[in-house]
């Protein structure tokens, strides 16, 4: 599956679409229980190490990435929930003041599940510098690790 990056110039927005071939249930226990989301959230070659995940409305995050280079720290709020959507904020702590609004659509295909997510960031030069991070790549990787989980 191609995993679909959109981040039109000016904007501070991302916007992704990716389609598993699993129910919209699986995909959303694959991000919801952290047993799972431990297996394949990050790059290729990063460790994950999750040092709190509430995955429902109003709970919490936080965990470290860490590779030969360093560790990458992550926290945030899930807003919402439910059985087809996931709301929450991001912030990368090597960036403080910097939340990103994320929200997630699990759309369900008859088996499949079309993900549509959405990114706002606090302003262009806040996205412009998680696109030249190598977020890209990092979500790329993650939806093919996740590809792996859900077989």
């Amino acid at each position: 599956m191609s995993t679909t990056i959109t981040a039109a110039p000016g904007t501070p927005f991302i916007e992704i679409t990716r389609e598993f071939a699993a129910a919209p249930e699986q995909v959303l226990r694959a991000h919801t229980d952290p047993d799972l989301v431990v297996r394949w959230l990050g790059p290729h070659g990063m460790e994950m190490e999750i040092l709190e995940f509430d995955a429902r409305s109003g709970g919490g995050y936080h965990y470290v990435h860490r590779d030969d280079r360093g560790e990458y720290r992550f926290r945030g709020v899930f807003h919402t929930v439910s059985e087809d959507r996931i709301i929450q904020t991001f912030e990368f702590e090597g960036a403080p003041g910097e939340v990103t609004l994320e929200s997630m659509t699990l759309i369900d295909l008859g088996g499949r599940t079309r993900i549509e997510g959405r990114s706002v960031f606090p302003s262009v030069e806040a996205r412009d510098a998680a696109i030249e991070s190598g977020m890209s790549a990092g979500i790329t990787q993650s939806y093919e690790r996740l590809d792996a989980v859900l077989a």
